[in-house]
C-alpha cells in the first residue's frame, strides 16, 4: 500500500491505483468524461484535473498512477488537492472548451435529465462563454437499427471506440480527422454487428449516441424505475426496467460484477416493443376450428370437462424457457395431485437430468470464475450468440493475457482467437486421449475450464456426449478440490430452476420427445412452451403471453404475465438464485401464471394450498431450501461429475450443431418485436455480405 495525502486526509491505497481512484477512495468527487472503469485509459477529456503538489501544472488524475507520485522534500507522502482555486479554474476552462461547439440541444435531446455534460456543466462550469464564433456541424452517421447519432454533440471522449474494440471485440468504430475535424464513424457507414452495441448509448456522456427505438419516447423523470433480472438468456443479467403507467418504456443495465458487470445484450435492452404487441389479454377457446374469446369460468370448465374424460397417464405438462420457478412449482404440484408423471422442461431436448446431480448441469466455476481460469475449451457452444455478456467476460480474460482457448463444434467469430480442434464428439475423445496438442496445454493449466453448450447436449446421443465431456474434464484436471471447471452453458432462463425443483418425468412418466409424438397425450398443459409443436390429436391448454406457436396450437388459451409483469425467482446458469421484480401489470384479463394455476386447481377439484405468492414461496422454500438464498450460489458436489463420467456411452460422429441460429429471435417476446426483426434482417445481410466477400 502507498500513503497519499488527499485534501489534507492521509489514506493508504494500492500502488496500481490511478490518482482518480485514490481521490475517490478518499471521498473526493472527480468529474470525468473519457475515463471508465471497464475501459482503457485515454486521458483526452482533461476534466479530471487535480493539483499534485510539486507539479508545475494540473495533472490528469485518470492517467497519473499513484506509484508515479514523488514524496515531498522531507519524505512526506505525496499531496493531492482537488478543491483549490487552481483546480476550480482548470476545470472551468476545460468545460468552456467542451462547450465551444456543443449545440444547445438540451430541450430536444434524449439524454436530457441524465446527461453527464449537463450535470458537470452545472457543477464545474461557468455561466457564460467568451466565444462568439459559429459552432461546428458534423454529419450524423448510420450505425444500424439500435444506435441513433447526433454527432454535432460529440465531445470526442472515445468511450464508444474503446468499448467496441476492447469489450465487444468488434472494432467497427474509429476516429478520422484531427482536432476540430475529428469524427467518430464506422468508416464505411454500415450497421454495427456486435450483440452488445447498445451499451455505447449508456457509455456516451453526452447525447451524441442515443437509443434509436427509444427516441423521443419519454423523459427520465417521468419513469418508474424497477430493479429486476433479465430472462432473454440464462446469464441472469441485472437490469433496471423503466416504465410509465402500465407500459415498459426501456430496459437498462445494473451493476453486478459477479454476473454482467455493467453490460447487457441488445436483445435484453431492445426487446421492449415485443411486450406491447401480439399479447394475449383474454382467454380463448377453440370452437369449430377457430379460437374465440371466452370468460375465465368458461375456459376453466372446458379444461375440467376434458380432464374428467382423460386418464392421468394420458396427461402431460411442459414448461417453457421463460417460466419462473414459482409457476413451475405450482404446475408440478397440480400435476402431482392429479397423478400425472409426464412432466418436462427441456424444450430443446437436452439430455441433462437433475437426477444425475446438480454439478452436472451448472456452470460450476461461476461467470466471474472465468477470470480465474487459465485455459478454456468450448464444446458445442457459440457463447457469442448463446450468452453475449458471458462471451465478453471470456474476451476480457483473454485480453488479460496467457489464456489459450480451443473450440470443438461449428466454427464462428467469437471476438477472440482460438484453436479450432474439430467438429464433433470424436474430437472430444481425441483430446481426452491426449492425441491433440491442446490436450497438453489443458493438463498443464492450473485451473482449466470446459464450457459445454446445448449444441453438444441437445441431440439423441447427448447423454453419451455429457459423459465423454465429464471424463475429459477429469482427465485434464478441471475438477479438483478447490476448482470445478466443468461448466454447462444453458440458453433458457428457466432451465436451471426447473431442474432444481425436479420438473422432469417422474416414475414411468414420459419426457419431452415421447409427449410430442402422435397419440402420446390426450391433454397437454403448455406453460409458455413456444419452441415445440405437439402432434395433432391432443387437447392443448396454453398458459402464455403472446400469440406464438404455443397459442396457435392451443385449444384453450389462458393469458399469463410476461417477466416485467410478475415477481418471480429465476436461477441462472451458474446456479445463482435471482429475484425478478414486477414493474408493470399484465394487459386486459391476463393474470400471473401461478394465480391462474391456483384458480384452475379449484375447478379441477385439486385445490393448491396457497392463496398468495408469499404462501407459495413458503411451500417452495420448504421443499427446496436453497432457493431462498437470493443472489447466492449453493456449491454443487463435484462427485456428481465423476458419476456422470462413469455412465459411459458411445456418441455418434455427427458434428455439433449450434443451439441458437438467430440471436435476435429466440423466444416469443423477441419474435413479436419489430426492432428484433430488423436486427435479425441486418445480421443476415451482414452474414451474406461476409460470405460474398
Amino acid at each position: 500500500m502507498t500513503k497519499l495525502n488527499i485534501d489534507g486526509k492521509e489514506i493508504d491505497v494500492p500502488p496500481e491505483y490511478t490518482l482518480l481512484q485514490a481521490c475517490e477512495a478518499a471521498g473526493a468527487e472527480i468529474p470525468r468524461f473519457c475515463f471508465h472503469e471497464q475501459l482503457s485509459i485515454a486521458g483526452n477529456c482533461r476534466m479530471c484535473l487535480v493539483e499534485l503538489v510539486g507539479s508545475p501544472k494540473p495533472v490528469a488524475s485518470c492517467a497519473w498512477g499513484v506509484r508515479d507520485c514523488r514524496p515531498g522534500p522531507k519524505g512526506e507522502p505525496p499531496a493531492v488537492n482537488t478543491k483549490t482555486p487552481m483546480v476550480k479554474k482548470a476545470r472551468e476552462g476545460v468545460m468552456e472548451f467542451l462547450l465551444i461547439n456543443h449545440p444547445l440541444d438540451c430541450p430536444i435531446c434524449d439524454q436530457g435529465g441524465e446527461c453527464d455534460l449537463q450535470d458537470q456543466a452545472m457543477a464545474y462550469g461557468v455561466d457564460a462563454s467568451r466565444y462568439q464564433e459559429n459552432k461546428r456541424a458534423v454529419e450524423d452517421k448510420y450505425l444500424g437499427a439500435l444506435v441513433k447519432t447526433i454527432m454535432t454533440r460529440c465531445i470526442h471522449c472515445t468511450r464508444c471506440i474503446r468499448f467496441a474494440t476492447e469489450v465487444a471485440g468488434v472494432p467497427e468504430l474509429g476516429a478520422i480527422g484531427r482536432g476540430e475535424d475529428m469524427e467518430i464513424t464506422t468508416y464505411l457507414e454500415h450497421a454495427m454487428s456486435s450483440e452488445l452495441q447498445g451499451n455505447v448509448v449508456d457509455l456516451c456522456p453526452v447525447g451524441a449516441l442515443t437509443s434509436k427505438p427509444y427516441a423521443f419516447a419519454a423523459r427520465p423523470w417521468e419513469l418508474t424505475k424497477t430493479e429486476s433480472i433479465d430472462v432473454m438468456d440464462a446469464v441472469g443479467s441485472a437490469i433496471r426496467i423503466d416504465s410509465r403507467g402500465r407500459e415498459v418504456m426501456r430496459i437498462l443495465p445494473r451493476l453486478n460484477d459477479d454476473v454482467n458487470e455493467e453490460w447487457i445484450s441488445d436483445k435484453t435492452r431492445h426487446v421492449v416493443d415485443g411486450l406491447r404487441v401480439q399479447r394475449l389479454d383474454q382467454p380463448y377457446i377453440r370452437s369449430g376450428g377457430r379460437l374465440r374469446p371466452a370468460s375465465w369460468p368458461q375456459a376453466f370448465q372446458a379444461i375440467a370437462a376434458k380432464l374428467k374424460a382423460t386418464r392421468a397417464e394420458r396427461i402431460g405438462a411442459i414448461a417453457g424457457d421463460l417460466a419462473a420457478v414459482e409457476e413451475m412449482f405450482a404446475l408440478k404440484d397440480l400435476m402431482t395431485r392429479l397423478g400425472v408423471g409426464n412432466l418436462d422442461s427441456r424444450q430443446d431436448g437436452t439430455a441433462l437430468d437433475p437426477r444425475w446431480g446438480r454439478a452436472t448441469y451448472l456452470f460450476n466455476a461461476g461467470i466471474a470464475g472465468i477470470e480465474r481460469a487459465d485455459a478454456l475449451v468450448i464444446v458445442g457452444s457459440n457463447p457469442r450468440k448463446e450468452a453475449a455478456v458471458l462471451n465478453a467476460r471470456i474476451r476480457k480474460r483473454w485480453r488479460m493475457g496467457h489464456f489459450p482457448i480451443a473450440l470443438i463444434g461449428e466454427q464462428a467469430d467469437l471476438t477472440y482467437p482460438y484453436d479450432y480442434l474439430g467438429a464433433g464428439p470424436e474430437t472430444l475423445a481425441e483430446v481426452g486421449a491426449g492425441r491433440h496438442r491442446f490436450a497438453e496445454m489443458l493438463k498443464a493449466a492450473e485451473r482449466p475450464m470446459m464450457i459445454i453448450g446445448q449444441g453438444a447436449l441437445a441431440r439423441p446421443d447427448g447423454a453419451a456426449v455429457a459423459a465423454l465431456a465429464a471424463r475429459l474434464a477429469l482427465d485434464i484436471g478441471a475438477v479438483k478440490e478447490d476448482w470445478n471447471g466443468f461448466c454447462v452453458l444453458h440458453t433458457a432462463a428457466a432451465r436451471v430452476g426447473a431442474f432444481d425443483i425436479g420438473f422432469v418425468p417422474t416414475g414411468p412418466g414420459r419426457g419431452m420427445k415421447e409427449m410430442r409424438r402422435a397419440g402420446a397425450l390426450e391433454l397437454a398443459f403448455l406453460l409458455g412452451a413456444d419452441e415445440i409443436d405437439i402432434a395433432p390429436g391432443a387437447f392443448v391448454v396454453y398458459i402464455g403471453t403472446h400469440g406464438d406457436l404455443g397459442a396457435h396450437r392451443a385449444d384453450v388459451i389462458l393469458p399469463g404475465a410476461a417477466y416485467p409483469e410478475k415477481s418471480g425467482l429465476f436461477v441462472n446458469t451458474e446456479g445463482r438464485v435471482q429475484m425478478a421484480t414486477r414493474a408493470t401489470f399484465p394487459p386486459g384479463e391476463a393474470r400471473e401464471d401461478w394465480a391462474i394455476l391456483r384458480a384452475l386447481s379449484d375447478v379441477l377439484g385439486r385445490r393448491l394450498p396457497y392463496d398468495s405468492l408469499a404462501a407459495l414461496r413458503t411451500a417452495l422454500f420448504k421443499a427446496h431450501p436453497h432457493l431462498q438464498r437470493i443472489d447466492q450460489i449453493v456449491p454443487a458436489d463435484a462427485a456428481d461429475i465423476r458419476k456422470l463420467a462413469d455412465r459411459g456411452g458411445t456418441p455418434d460422429k455427427m458434428p455439433f450443431q449450434p443451439a441458437i441460429v438467430d440471436f435476435y429471435l429466440t423466444n416469443p417476446i423477441a419474435r413479436a418485436s419489430a426492432v428484433m426483426a430488423e436486427c435479425s434482417a441486418l445480421a443476415r445481410g451482414n452474414a451474406a455480405a461476409t460470405a460474398a466477400e
